[in-house]
């Protein structure tokens, strides 16, 4: 396996990513759209979940493709930048017809970052416009970092982020992933110089310091963004996708095989003070053999444990941070 050109989930054909800020309220949204609508599924693992349509995204449910995917800051009040999608989506004619209604289909997914230091205070909702922003802004290339729905992320010792990455599997299918990272537990071992995801980065996609040398890893559980806030204030949510034709059932099969990525780059994961979550999709541009659905979703696994470590690698400094960046303390 090999990285993508761009190393970014837009390495699958038909994927645009956009993302929208706002730096005084630190904190904001991304979008993944594609040319078409596409299949998508979805697994929780957190014990803390803000969500917006994801039960249709269950196997058993009627609807069969959605034309969008929705990551957020802002907690109950980031579900809204769905809305803004949708009016994007609407304004385009795209959308589930029924008859002469257009009906757009768009889950979505929140962090907690209500108490990272910005500014707050609104009288009306910021973020169905950051949502309708971030759809008009989606393209094949993206930036990573302080940036979207990871503008105001915070992992327990460090500055989280946005960050994404891609596999190319032996046949040509392609793998990718996009996170905000945003995560109860360490991203980088004591000491806040290695990732946890080192034994998986391809080059020095986030440093390339290699694995923490040292032995008894995942003990101590010091944690900065507690200490500033409380340990409520959390979550990790992503998508992973894919080029190669899968049903629902088989994207959810991607989604809870994918969630082994946050495992491992993130310690603790998965607590009940986590939404952890993970959406799965499939473009659907080419069929493959059924054996190979573990492949993907190991590939899938690969690149979200690789996105979380380029999420923290690539985050940047603002006013008011409560915590420092990675690269503040690796300078």
């Amino acid at each position: 396996m090999q990285t993508g050109p761009k190393n970014l989930i837009t390495d699958i054909q038909g994927l645009r990513v956009g993302n929208a800020q706002n730096d005084a309220l630190k904190s904001g949204a991304t979008v993944l759209t594609a040319d078409q609508p596409f299949t998508a599924s979805v697994h929780v693992m957190g014990g803390a979940p803000g969500t917006r349509e994801t039960d249709l995204l269950a196997p058993d449910k009627s609807v069969a493709v959605v034309d969008a995917l929705v990551l957020s800051g802002g907690s109950a009040y980031g579900l809204d930048a769905c809305s803004g999608v949708v009016d994007g989506l609407r304004a385009v004619g795209r959308g589930f017809k029924i008859k002469d209604a257009t009906i757009p289909l768009v889950p979505g997914a929140i962090l907690f970052d209500l108490l990272n230091g910005g500014d707050k205070a609104w009288d009306d909702n910021p973020y169905r416009a950051l949502g309708r922003t971030a759809f008009n802004a989606a393209s094949e290339s993206f930036d990573l970092g302080s940036i979207g729905a990871g503008t105001g992320a915070l992992s327990a010792m460090v500055k989280g982020g946005l960050g994404s990455a891609s596999l190319q599997l032996p046949d040509g299918t392609m793998v990718g992933a996009l996170v905000a990272a945003n995560p109860v537990g360490a991203v980088t071992t004591p000491g806040d110089r290695h990732f946890y995801a080192a034994p998986f980065e391809m080059g020095a996609e986030f440093g390339g310091l290699g694995p923490d040398p040292a032995s008894g890893l995942g003990l101590d559980l010091d944690s900065r963004k507690t200490a500033a806030m409380s340990p409520r204030e959390n979550t990790t949510i992503a998508i992973v996708a894919t080029d190669a034709t899968l049903t629902k059932a088989q994207c959810q099969r991607m989604a809870v095989a994918a969630h082994d990525g946050i495992g491992r780059a993130t310690v603790p994961a998965h607590t009940p003070h986590d939404g952890d979550l993970v959406f799965a999709l499939s473009t659907e541009a080419h069929a493959i053999d059924p054996t190979m659905l573990g492949l993907i979703g190991h590939a899938a696994s690969l690149c979200l444990a690789r996105a979380i470590g380029r999420a923290i690698y690539h985050a940047t400094p603002a006013p008011g941070d409560l915590l420092p960046c990675w690269s503040d303390l690796n300078a």
